[in-house]
């Protein structure tokens, strides 16, 4: 697998929870396990990540994270009910989520391909923000995964 920079979010990210004691799951749509890929790539990982849950399906999203999509799957709304249920059912202090058209097809009016709507949550806050990555299926994963990190890492200084 390769990752973005190298893996460099997934090093920092791992530096920053176990600074912080925080644990951290992930909820993965189109990015489809490449979060937790890059988590768990990073030796000792297991000190701070619980596990993920590659919700695909919009039933697994509903019936595993209790997520209520009818503000559309590909949406923020549906991105921190997904790393808000992470959390929950993972029982971890931190998570992610993504949920996105990651290509080539799937594209809708107002969401074309590379539209990713992501969520990072720590203890008491959730924030959320829509991407619209470039490249192919590949390049949107991985863009997306880094992203989905980076906002976790601005979240926790935030703090």
């Amino acid at each position: 697998m390769r990752f973005l920079n190298d893996n460099e979010m997934g090093i920092r990210i791992g530096q920053l929870l176990t600074e912080y004691g925080y644990t951290l799951s992930s909820a993965e749509s189109c990015t489809g396990g490449t979060i937790a890929s890059m988590v768990t790539a990073v030796s000792g990982s297991s000190a701070y990540f619980k596990g993920a849950v590659v919700s695909y399906a919009v039933s697994v999203k509903e019936q595993v994270l209790g997520v209520d999509v009818s503000a559309g799957v590909v949406s923020e709304s549906t991105a921190l009910q997904m790393a808000e249920g992470a959390a929950r059912v993972l029982a971890s202090d931190c998570s992610v989520a993504t949920t996105g058209i990651a290509g080539p097809g799937g594209a809708e009016p107002g969401k074309p391909v590379g539209t990713v709507c992501i969520a990072a949550h720590i203890p008491g806050q959730t924030l959320t923000r829509t991407y619209c990555f470039d490249g192919s299926r590949d390049d949107v994963i991985l863009q997306a995964a880094d992203a989905s990190l980076r906002l976790l890492e601005e979240l926790i200084l935030k703090k």
